[in-house]
Formats: structure tokens, C-alpha cells, sequence
């Protein structure tokens, strides 16, 4: 039976007192203030008699379109697990109530098990994560037409950052899952490692390994539909684009051929025929509305206008 303490920002005194061989590097990660912007490295690392690791995990506010992380540290020896929640600001901490309950539910209350638990609770997390992110980005896709041209810039702008983010920690944490899956983590020149981390607990991971692929894949997915949404946006920009200039193109071929009539019968000669003619002011006015409208007719035909 492993003695499993669970402490939630704790000082360094907490620390000490419930791990005290732990080195002061590992003592200055376990008492550092939360990132909820995730610019920590996930990993799991031995450290002569003891294992220690980072986790994070994502979570997306839908309601305010928000990705933020909850970390988890955690301390493994051979008979202790010491877990250490950070509380991100404004936000709530990681629950391990849930892995607590199914490593008694299934007798599982050694140290690896628990890490086990608890490293799988993160995976099954990211996956619902990009699941979540699929669905804001279905939703954008939806309202390409419907939201103005800044709101959707601004949304783009936020997915592609959550992606970003979201790789930036799930690759080390595919990483330091793949380490104990591969007998990587060494404890004491790898005397204690079967017990922290006996074959069976491998072949456990190796399933979470399995996990963090299909949500490697599944970010890979979401990036690529993110660049479909942003392609057709960048289209339908560029259409309006077409249009806007075709249309100021129709005004100004409107415009330019009664602007040559009337400067050639605004010259200062005194010989232009029509200007001593009777009608002359009528046909002059005849040939601007003659010319308007047969260029109106053809920008019709063309569907320019």
C-alpha cells in the first residue's frame, strides 16, 4: 500500500515535510506558482530514488472561448506518491477525487498505479479537449457568412493559438509517457524501477501512449480544418475584394464618358459646330443619358452589376 499525500499549493515547508529527499531544484518546480498559459514542460524524469513528473491539463472554457491548464507534479518512490495541485488563477484546480476513487475501486494503491491513473485522467482529457475544439471550430465554420470580418479574423486567431498550445504540451507529455512504455525512467540505476514500475504497469502505459497518439492525430485533424476554414475565409475575402473593384470599376466607366462629353464641349473654341447650334444643349444631353444607359445595359448582360 503506497501512501498517497495530496497537497494543493503548498509552501515549501509542506514540501519538505512530506518529501524531504526530494532536491531543492524538484522543491522550487513543486512550490512555483501556477502557468494557466501551459509554458511548462511536461515530463517525468528518475531521480536516484524517486520519479518525479509535470502534467498538465488542458481545459477549454466554452463560454468564454478560454484554454487554460491545470498542473499536476507529482513524486514517486517505492512505497510514497506525492501530488501537488496548482490552482490557476481565477480558475480551479486539477481534481484527483476521481482518480483517488478508481484507484481504491480497483486496489490499485501503488505508486505506479497511481501515476498510471492519474496520467490517463490527462489523456482521456486532452482527447475530450479536441473534441471540444472540433466543435468551436464546426461552429466558426457555420457563421463564416454571418459574423463580421474582425470577429472571425479574432476567432481564427484564437483557435490557431489554442492549437499551437495545445502541441506545445501534448508532444512532451506523448514523450514521458513513451518513457516509462519503453523502461526509459531510471531509479537507482534502475534497481528500484520494477518496483515503481513493474511490466504490467508498462504494458499500461503503453495503452495512455496509445491515447496521446490519437490525440496527436486528432490535433493534426483540427489543424488541418482550422486551414480549410481559414482558406475559405481568405476566398470569399478575396470575391468581395473582386466585387468591390469590379463595381467601383462599372461607377468610374460610368462616369468617364460623360466627363470626355462634357470637357470636349467645355473647351473654350469658337468653332465647335454644336455650340451655335439650336439643340445643341439637348444633344449633348442626350448623348450622356444615350451612353449611360447602353454601358448600364451591357454591365447588365456581363452580370457585372
Amino acid at each position: 500500500m503506497a501512501n498517497w499525500v495530496d497537497l494543493l499549493d503548498p509552501d515549501e515547508a509542506e514540501v519538505r515535510k512530506h518529501a524531504p529527499h526530494v532536491a531543492p531544484r524538484a522543491v522550487e518546480e513543486l512550490i512555483r506558482p501556477a502557468d494557466p498559459d501551459g509554458n511548462v514542460r511536461p515530463m517525468l524524469q528518475g531521480h536516484g530514488a524517486y520519479v518525479f513528473g509535470i502534467l498538465l491539463s488542458a481545459v477549454l472554457d466554452s463560454e468564454q472561448d478560454l484554454l487554460y491548464y491545470q498542473e499536476v507534479d507529482i513524486v514517486l518512490t517505492r512505497d510514497s506518491v506525492l501530488t501537488v495541485r496548482k490552482t490557476p488563477r481565477g480558475r480551479e484546480p486539477f481534481n484527483t477525487e476521481e482518480v483517488r476513487e478508481t484507484c481504491h475501486a480497483k486496489g490499485h494503491v501503488s505508486p505506479g498505479h497511481v501515476a498510471y491513473h492519474l496520467i490517463d485522467a490527462v489523456a482521456e482529457r486532452y482527447l475530450d479537449l479536441l473534441d471540444d475544439v472540433d466543435v468551436e471550430i464546426d461552429e466558426l465554420e457555420e457563421n463564416l457568412d454571418t459574423w463580421d470580418t474582425d470577429r472571425t479574423r479574432m476567432r481564427l486567431s484564437e483557435i490557431r493559438h489554442d492549437l499551437l498550445r495545445i502541441r506545445r504540451t501534448l508532444a512532451p507529455t506523448r514523450d514521458a509517457v513513451r518513457s516509462v512504455a519503453d523502461g526509459r525512467v531510471d531509479i537507482e540505476g534502475g534497481m528500484l524501477r520494477r518496483e515503481v514500475f513493474p511490466e504490467e504497469i508498462e504494458r499500461a502505459f503503453s495503452g495512455i501512449l496509445d491515447k496521446l497518439m490519437r490525440a496527436t492525430e486528432s490535433l493534426e485533424y483540427s489543424r488541418d480544418l482550422l486551414a480549410a476554414v481559414r482558406d475559405y475565409q481568405a476566398t470569399e475575402l478575396a470575391n468581395k475584394q473582386n466585387q468591390i473593384t469590379q463595381r467601383l470599376g462599372v461607377i468610374a466607366s460610368l462616369l468617364l464618358v460623360p466627363t470626355f462629353i462634357v470637357g470636349v464641349y467645355g473647351q473654350n473654341f469658337h468653332h465647335i459646330p454644336e455650340t451655335s447650334w439650336h439643340f445643341g444643349y439637348g444633344f449633348s444631353w442626350a448623348l450622356i443619358i444615350l451612353v449611360t444607359v447602353a454601358q448600364l445595359v451591357f454591365f447588365r448582360w456581363k452580370k457585372w452589376i
